[in-house]
């Protein structure tokens, strides 16, 4: 009987132990787990899984996982200022997405005006080459003109002479 005596006065000894390491647990707020506790008892792990004890701390742990009425208006709180705070968050988010946006929009009408010149340069490039050949025909003619121009100037001066030699009698 003593043994017996001995055996169970030891269990139960440790029995509480697991217990008052729970409630401390509790009002520490820390995380309660079979390991958990068993490190805090100290005790072992088939101690904090036999009978009585197992349910105890089962019912610690859904306690502890379930919200309180002050932790849901704390959440609440938290929650509507985690709001507040995400949508000055996104709305500075839009405000730097559009001035990027601006940005964008620029730099693409830039391209696409360059994109543009380019596009039309051999369109240009050939309306100059037909103006060149427009203005060399022109500059050839232009020449031949002159020298018109001379050759007539030349005749005019002969014919003044012979006018003037003939008395400024016209003879037809």
């Amino acid at each position: 009987m003593f043994f017996r005596e001995a055996r169970d006065t030891g269990s139960n000894r440790k029995r509480n132990a697991v217990f008052q390491a729970v409630d401390r647990m509790r009002r520490d707020g820390s995380d309660i787990t079979f390991a958990s506790v068993a490190r805090a008892a100290p005790a072992s792990q088939w101690v904090v899984h036999t009978e009585g004890v197992r349910e105890y701390i089962t019912a610690a742990m859904q306690a502890q996982s379930a919200p309180s009425a002050h932790d849901e208006h704390i959440g609440r709180k938290s929650s509507t200022a985690g709001i507040r705070t995400d949508l000055e968050l996104a709305r500075q988010d839009i405000k730097a997405l559009r001035h990027e946006n601006a940005r964008l929009k620029t730099v693409l009408g830039e391209r696409l005006g360059e994109q543009r010149e380019v596009e039309s340069a051999p369109s240009l490039r050939l309306r100059i080459d037909q103006l060149s050949d427009v203005n060399n025909r022109l500059d050839n003619e232009n020449s031949c003109l002159r020298g018109d121009v001379s050759t007539l100037r030349e005749q005019l001066r002969s014919v003044e002479e012979v006018w003037q030699q003939q008395g400024g009698v016209c003879v037809a």
